[in-house]
């Protein structure tokens, strides 16, 4: 907002238009007109001025910042932007995962947490959540849990029966039910949670070494819940508070941050780990792999444009750099494609295009022509060549982030190790790193969600699951429920 004289509008052309208000017509009361091409541009520009909002993730938003390396860790990655002293800008989407653009910023959720750096040598992608785990190992069942999360076919309405039904009869489900339903399912706001990779990635360094590696990214502010009232209440009140309270924090000089530690595992600890180490389901204990201080991400700028710079702001897995890779976390590589896919579906094809998404470092492709191209192609098109187009340059930016892998063609869970339970470690956090005020908490919201409209087949199980978890805090939520 501007209290400066404003400039002539125009069209998207750049004319200048005679009116804001009035349309041209035959005489002050007659029809308008066909050819005016102002009314024309503007009606249809409004019929067309959405976009496909995101199948999960569509609630969120974010802000511009920066990130600065503040401890050398170069002896585990040749990453420009993990390098001492480097500073790199960025942009950060926080979001819900279940609810629709409309939906309330304080339904008990899990909240994602996309990063985007705009490093010297491209982008570089990280897509997370508030939390360090998720519910499942395997892709092929993530859409039909995101449809047991969203809404019911007949009556278009969310509905905890089929959101139970789903976790009860996938138990590998537990770690990450019960990280949502105690304090951090609903955090204060976005300043005040945590962000994590929950996935393994791999890191390399100069000498071509290799690691695995987990991120996570420590709130400086601390960490603060909603308990389920205040939840409740700001989702009548203020729907919007949590994109509200980001936006004016930034305003006010109110810069929010936080810390990045790194988990760093040598490459082959992974091969005889007690338990799988890709497994999306799972952490790795502190005590075996501790922390490692890496730097600091700061959010100081707004963005201007909400749809233009959050709403079509694209992160995906796969935008890795030199030193960055993947892992054998099977969630991972199919995020690897379906990301990229479902940008492609959103935004158009050259949605790498849109400002927001731009790197900042050189662009060299041959991706030519598509809807929306804002590039020049110039000859030659196709590779190899021999007219100077630009040549992959594997002494400089060897496949290095690699690892072997044989076997049969099966479906099947990961290789099973001596601690590869469903139930583990979602018992160890509910008895050990909850304190009792925290278990109680969670008792009552486990209760209360299981109160509203679970049938008496999904109740069963969902007890039962619970009582997997921790036999003293399933028994109290079935008295909860049944008393």
């Amino acid at each position: 907002m501007s209290d400066q004289k404003p400039e002539p509008t125009t069209t998207d052309a750049g004319i200048p238009v005679a009116s804001d208000e009035q349309s041209l017509t035959v005489g002050p009361d007659g029809p308008i007109v066909l050819h005016d091409h102002y009314l024309i541009e503007q009606m249809a520009m409004f019929n067309r001025e959405r976009i496909p909002e995101r199948q999960p993730h569509a609630k969120g938003g974010g802000a511009f910042g920066k990130f600065e390396v503040t401890h050398d860790v170069s002896a585990y990655t040749k990453a420009a932007l993990f390098q001492p002293g480097t500073k790199t800008e960025m942009i950060a989407r926080f979001s819900t995962v279940a609810g629709e653009r409309g939906s309330p910023d304080t339904w008990r959720d899990p909240r994602g947490f996309a990063l985007k750096f705009y490093t010297s040598e491209g982008n570089f992608d990280m897509v997370g959540n508030n939390t360090p785990v998720f519910f499942m190992r395997d892709p092929l069942k993530f859409q039909h849990f995101i449809r047991s999360q969203k809404r019911r076919a007949a009556n278009n309405l969310r509905d905890h029966d089929m959101q139970w039904d789903f976790w009860s009869l996938s138990p590998e489900s537990a770690h990450q039910v019960a990280w949502l339903m105690g304090d951090r399912g609903i955090p204060k706001t976005w300043r005040h949670m945590n962000g994590y990779s929950s996935h393994t990635y791999m890191w390399v360094n100069a000498t071509g070494e290799r690691f695995w590696v987990k991120y996570h990214f420590k709130t400086d502010q601390g960490i603060e819940f909603l308990t389920q009232d205040e939840a409740d209440q700001l989702a009548g009140s203020d729907g919007d508070h949590h994109q509200r309270d980001l936006y004016d924090a930034i305003e006010a000089g109110d810069h929010p941050s936080w810390t990045l530690h790194m988990q760093i595992m040598p490459f082959e600890d992974a091969k005889t780990y007690r338990f799988n180490p890709f497994d999306l389901t799972k952490v790795w204990p502190h005590a075996d792999y501790p922390l490692i201080e890496v730097g600091k991400m700061t959010l100081d700028r707004n963005v201007t444009d909400y749809h233009a710079q959050i709403e079509q702001a694209a992160f995906q897995p796969n935008n890795l750099v030199p030193g960055t890779g993947l892992s054998p976390d099977k969630m991972l590589l199919a995020r690897g494609f379906s990301y990229a896919d479902s940008h492609r579906t959103r935004l158009g094809t050259n949605y790498q295009q849109i400002p927001v998404n731009r790197p900042h470092a050189p662009v060299h492709s041959y991706s030519k022509d598509g809807a929306m191209q804002m590039g020049t192609a110039t000859d030659p098109v196709y590779a190899p060549n021999s007219y100077g187009g630009p040549a992959a340059d594997p002494e400089r930016y060897p496949e290095s982030a690699t690892w072997a892998a044989d076997g049969e063609l099966v479906r099947a869970a990961y290789t099973l190790r001596a601690e590869d339970d469903d139930w583990g470690q979602a018992g160890t956090m509910v008895r050990d790193v909850l304190d009792d005020a925290a278990r109680d908490r969670l008792v009552a919201n486990v209760v209360g969600h299981l109160s509203d409209g679970v049938s008496e087949q999904v109740l069963a199980r969902a007890l039962e699951y619970w009582r997997n978890i921790d036999q003293s805090v399933g028994d109290r939520i079935a008295e909860g429920v049944n008393g």
